[in-house]
């Protein structure tokens, strides 16, 4: 019996480690097919997270001076920019803080413009030729590395990577016993440390507790990267349903001449700006032809843009129309499944928990774009090591 016991305890042990050396090798070569992208990732991720801060700092134009009045309506604003824009007609408006410039937005097949503009006065203050943005560019590298959608499938399996690495990684460097967990969990700051302990524990410990910030990072990700992953984390987490498609909906163009267009638009809005606080964005999305409806939001923070409320209206009655889909409705009123998607992106960048988020959200790119520079060192470094040394021979001299 004891032998017996003994022998299942030798398999079973071996067993583990064959499963751990397997998980090993997985961990170093996916490591290092996919170092390179997560680094970018990392990198520009930290850039990122910011970005409405530094915005802010560096870019004048974004504020006005609060002369005590009225905001001018979105007509008055949409006229005005569209003579800016030489005939260009506005797409939408958002009206930001008492002491924010406007947003207005241009895009078409070729141009995308951010237009700042003054919601007291009306005057245009600076049109952004986005495809020139700094911030934009970064985003769109991050995303798709400028490659369109084969670039986007590449960051999407680079993530998906990382993911699997994050776990298996977690597996690896999980202590057997409290004695392991006493050196693992700490980094060893001693000056008399030698430099590859620091890196090893830079490479583990930092990558341990950065670990469980950046699984966020990357389910987000892949949530953005790949439809069929946002689908199933939809399935999972409503119960089982399909995640539905954005159903918009259409006013009654036979009523097309009937009513003041303008005057309806502004009503809408006066509507939703009585529900406008000081740290809220109000938004309209004008309609763009005789059937399409009138688009409002009211975003309840500056700061993000999940927790918001939409709506759509008739553009000649003013009446609520019906919708269906994620982004329908009010935040408060969806259910869990539709609240997570809404959240992805400002899981994704930190700014669901405010500045607490973002500085997590940067350190955790930062040492995930650490992470393939200090696992390099520790495999080349083994691998110098366990290289055969080579005796001082006659023939070895002969053939230096």
């Amino acid at each position: 019996m004891n032998i017996s016991f003994k022998l299942k305890r030798y398999s079973l042990l071996e067993n583990y480690r064959m499963l751990k050396k397997f998980i090993g090798k997985l961990h170093l070569w996916l490591g290092l097919a996919s170092g390179l992208i997560v680094f970018w990732l990392g990198i520009t991720g930290c850039i990122l997270a910011f970005e409405r801060e530094i915005s802010g700092a560096v870019e004048s134009y974004r504020f006005v001076e609060n002369p005590g009045t009225k905001y001018l309506p979105p007509t008055v604003l949409k006229d005005s920019v569209d003579e800016y824009l030489n005939g260009k007609e506005m797409v939408s408006v958002e009206y930001l803080g008492t002491k924010d410039a406007a947003l207005a937005y241009y895009y078409d097949d070729s141009v995308y413009y951010q237009i700042f503009v003054n919601p007291y006065t009306g005057n245009v203050q600076k049109v952004k030729d986005m495809s020139k943005d700094f911030f934009r560019i970064i985003t769109m590298g991050h995303y798709e590395l400028w490659l369109g959608e084969t670039g986007r499938i590449i960051i999407s399996i680079a993530t998906l990577i990382f993911l699997v690495m994050l776990i298996s990684g977690i597996i690896l460097w999980w202590p057997k016993n409290k004695a392991a967990a006493k050196q693992r969990f700490r980094f060893k700051w001693k000056p008399t440390t030698k430099w590859k302990r620091k890196n090893y524990d830079l490479h583990n410990v930092f990558g341990f507790y950065m670990t469980w910030v950046a699984i966020f990072l990357a389910l987000t990700g892949l949530i953005m990267g790949f439809q069929w992953f946002a689908n199933a984390v939809y399935f999972a987490t409503s119960g089982g349903k399909t995640m539905p498609d954005h159903v918009h909906p259409l006013s009654d163009s036979t009523l097309a001449g009937t009513t003041d267009r303008q005057k309806m638009v502004n009503t809408v809005w006066l509507d939703l700006m009585r529900q406008k606080k000081s740290d809220n964005k109000v938004g309209i999305v004008f309609p763009h032809d005789d059937a399409d409806a009138l688009e409002g939001y009211v975003n309840h923070n500056l700061d993000s843009y999940f927790n918001a409320d939409f709506y759509h209206f008739d553009q000649y009655t003013g009446k609520e129309l019906p919708t269906d889909g994620v982004w329908a409705g009010k935040f408060m009123d969806v259910p869990l499944s539709d609240k997570i998607q809404r959240m992805n992106y400002d899981i994704h960048v930190g700014a669901v928990l405010g500045l607490p988020g973002k500085l997590l959200a940067f350190f955790a790119s930062l040492i995930a774009a650490s992470l393939p520079v200090t696992g390099f060192l520790i495999w080349y470094g083994r691998r110098k090591k366990n290289q055969p040394k080579t005796t001082n021979t006659p023939l070895n001299r002969a053939l230096k």
